[in-house]
């Protein structure tokens, strides 16, 4: 018990330098365009940290984040050497100004100590049987599209913002904040379809079939003949859950959960109130309905100051600094909500290591709540080091492209979040930096410090696995 304290506090620290290391993501383009004080932005941006406690519900990083190691090789030791491994890294690459992801130096860390741990005790075991290389992949896949994404979004909402006529303006703004309430709709339903496969035993039927097929006796298994059935049974009513789930918003998650649950036969009746907790995690109504306030409050905006006043060089500039606190607060949310589960999927993967719960999902509400109050301190403690890249190396960025890049960062990660995929934010602003940059000139981006930021995403990784594995050595040499 006590070693799970201790690796939970070591948690907390790393989400507290999370905090301080990626605080620039959040106030560097607002400091660097002079819209608030270092001391004003670090409040700003640590209180809508954790204000994200309030808007992300189920959590959907956090269970990536604890199940990308399997879990017969996730130890108390594996995590506590992960963590060091993390700190380290997160602390040199804070004293030398780079502005790497702190995402992925957990990642890593708890990648490589894991599977030091498994090659330790079995040599000859394959990789991919160690770690889940589906959740791995994803995570790689999103060091380069992450910040490609947030380029190609800024560069988009730059060219929009900066059209003469505020009627066109504003229908390209309606048409995508039609896309995203489309996007985020097949995101909860999509989560509410998962929800409900995980209460019917899904992978686990699925497990008994597989191996019942493997093993050539097949159909003289009970088991297995009881999975085949189940997965029939499933098949055959897929339909219709997915038809009631799209009645989520007009009828409430308990009734939804009890006409799903009423679809299967009394033997297998669906736990129609772990189905309604499901569905309320999924519910992800606050974050859209958020959107489109932030969007409706720019229309206003661009109204008011391009056609209710004279419109001058002066007060456009004014409006976009206005504009950019409510672009820094919503990235200061997608900040939250993305690296603080991180956290919380590592703490719930300790607590289940220790036998303290079953299932990542069912951690108990005060990792949720140390983990927002962790990386909101730690935010409010500054990154001052790596404001200076993050706010002028990369390019001289102006109130109206710190708000593209804010919002354009905003979206990408909640939009990943909804995905479960644990990008990194310093990628994700990078990314948007970039692309308003690029809008004026290619030659506006200094390609040469960008390249050297390429360098340390990619090598991030790999040293935070070497690291740990060092540690984990390290740890049992002296037990």
């Amino acid at each position: 018990m006590t070693f799970l304290l201790v690796i939970i506090l070591l948690a907390l620290i790393f989400d507290y330098i999370n905090g301080f290391h990626d605080a620039a993501n959040s106030i560097a383009t607002v400091v660097s365009t002079k819209v608030l004080t270092p001391l004003q932005a670090v409040v700003w941006a640590a209180f809508f940290n954790f204000i994200a406690f309030f808007i992300f519900k189920d959590h959907a990083v956090a269970n990536t984040i604890g199940k990308t190691v399997q879990a017969e090789f996730i130890t108390l030791e594996v995590i506590f050497s992960g963590l060091i491994a993390a700190i380290a890294w997160n602390l040199l690459t804070w004293w030398y100004g780079i502005p790497s992801s702190s995402s992925h130096t957990l990642i890593g860390g708890f990648a490589g100590a894991a599977l030091a741990n498994a090659f330790w005790n079995q040599p000859s075991l394959e990789f991919d049987a160690i770690v889940a290389m589906d959740k791995i992949s994803k995570t790689l896949i999103f060091i380069f599209l992450a910040p490609l994404i947030g380029m190609l979004i800024s560069a988009f909402i730059t060219l929009v913002t900066i059209q003469h006529n505020v009627l066109f303006r504003t229908g390209i703004i309606v048409l995508c904040c039609t896309a995203t309430w489309v996007a985020f709709d097949y995101f909860e339903q999509a989560k509410m379809l998962e929800s409900t496969e995980k209460v019917y035993g899904m992978e686990k039927i699925k497990g008994t079939f597989s191996q019942g097929l493997v093993s050539g006796r097949a159909e003289d298994s009970a088991a297995f003949v009881d999975a085949k059935n189940r997965l029939a049974l499933w098949k055959s009513n897929k339909g219709k859950v997915k038809e009631l789930i799209g009645y989520y918003d007009e009828h409430g998650a308990e009734r939804v959960a009890r006409e799903v649950s009423g679809l299967f036969p009394a033997h297998v009746k669906l736990d129609s109130e772990k189905l309604t907790k499901g569905f309320t995690k999924a519910d992800n109504s606050v974050m859209v309905w958020g959107i489109m306030a932030v969007a409706f409050l720019f229309v206003l905006a661009f109204w008011y100051v391009e056609k209710f006043t004279t419109p001058t060089a002066y007060r456009v500039g004014d409006m976009f600094k206005k504009l950019q606190l409510l672009s820094s607060a919503a990235f200061s949310v997608g900040h939250g909500g993305n690296d603080a589960q991180k956290v919380m999927g590592i703490i719930a993967a300790a607590m289940v290591a220790n036998g303290d719960i079953e299932d990542i999902k069912n951690m108990p509400g005060w990792v949720p709540l140390a983990c927002y109050t962790a990386i909101g301190l730690g935010t409010l403690s500054g990154g001052w080091k790596i404001i200076k890249t993050m706010g002028t190396k990369i390019t001289k960025v102006t109130p109206l492209e710190g708000v593209c890049a804010e919002t354009s960062g905003a979206l990408t990660l909640f939009m990943t979040e909804q995905m479960g995929i644990p990008v990194s934010t310093t990628h994700t602003i990078t990314g948007s930096i970039i692309g308003v940059g690029a809008t004026k000139r290619l030659s506006a981006v200094r390609w040469g410090v960008t390249i050297q930021l390429l360098w340390a995403w990619i090598l991030t990784i790999p040293i935070s696995a070497l690291l740990a594995g060092l540690v984990l050595l390290l740890v049992r040499s002296l037990s």
